[in-house]
């Protein structure tokens, strides 16, 4: 039987999406092409954020905007070329990739089918969307009425990523052989998870945005190997370079 701490051959990659796979931000994006920004604004310092992207799809339903309109919008979102291209050459090395993003479950699913990547990822966690019975799009928080809350302070309250990280690698599970995980992200949200990874771990944060600076003035020792990345090039060739590195060692 292999050892439990044995390394299994292929990484975990761990992808954010606003501002990592997609080079905006997903609701920004939706306020400003559908013409929300001025209420978004608005009322923007009397919600939470989750709430408030509920509201601006209140907004649209009530101004006889349909779901296929939210669609025709997201699907306008140009993605680089570079980033789908490291997505799936990840993807036919064998990697088990994942999303893993405080934006929502339909602008998220909808772009990356748009795209044709959607198939590539074996799971999005996310704040879950469902359309009510008068075709509103409703978005949730993904710690709901019915997930406990995660107690942390690094993070909102609608989604704690280290949280999820930890059900993710079941580290209550000894029959399980641990992966690499390579985690991609740009974000402050991206930080808590940061902290939960290991040595022969990897994180790849965008150059110059919160979580390359969170990195970079830590006072907390941060484990995992630091690879920052500026464009969707740079991005590709350091995320092929872990993945053959990864598959060598094990």
């Amino acid at each position: 039987m292999a050892p439990e701490n044995q390394l299994s051959g292929k990484p975990l990659i761990i992808w954010d999406f606003d501002r990592t796979i997609m080079d905006d931000d997903s609701d920004r994006w939706v306020v400003v092409e559908m013409g929300l920004t001025q209420l978004f604004n608005q009322l923007r310092q009397t919600l939470p954020w989750n709430s408030l992207m509920d509201r601006m799809m209140e907004e649209l339903h009530s101004q006889g905007k349909t779901i296929e309109d939210i669609t025709n919008c997201l699907n306008r979102v140009v993605l680089n070329p570079q980033i789908i291209s490291a997505i799936r050459a990840a993807h036919a090395h064998g990697c088990d990739l994942k999303v893993l993003s405080d934006a929502n479950q339909f602008f998220i699913e909808t772009i990356l089918k748009n795209h044709g990547i959607y198939d590539c990822f074996s799971g999005i966690i996310t704040n879950p969307t469902s359309v009510d019975e008068a075709g509103r799009l409703r978005i949730f928080p993904y710690h709901g009425s019915a997930v406990s809350p995660h107690g942390c302070d690094l993070c909102p309250p609608n989604l704690c990523k280290g949280f999820v990280l930890n059900k993710i690698q079941d580290p209550t599970s000894q029959a399980i052989k641990k992966r690499v995980v390579i985690y991609i992200g740009d974000g402050g949200g991206d930080f808590c998870p940061t902290l939960k990874l290991g040595g022969e771990d990897h994180v790849m944060p965008r150059k110059d945005f919160p979580l390359h600076r969170l990195i970079s003035k830590s006072s907390t020792p941060i484990k995992p190997k630091v690879h920052e990345w500026s464009n969707g090039e740079e991005l590709n060739k350091t995320l092929i370079r872990l993945i053959d590195l990864v598959s060598l060692k094990v």
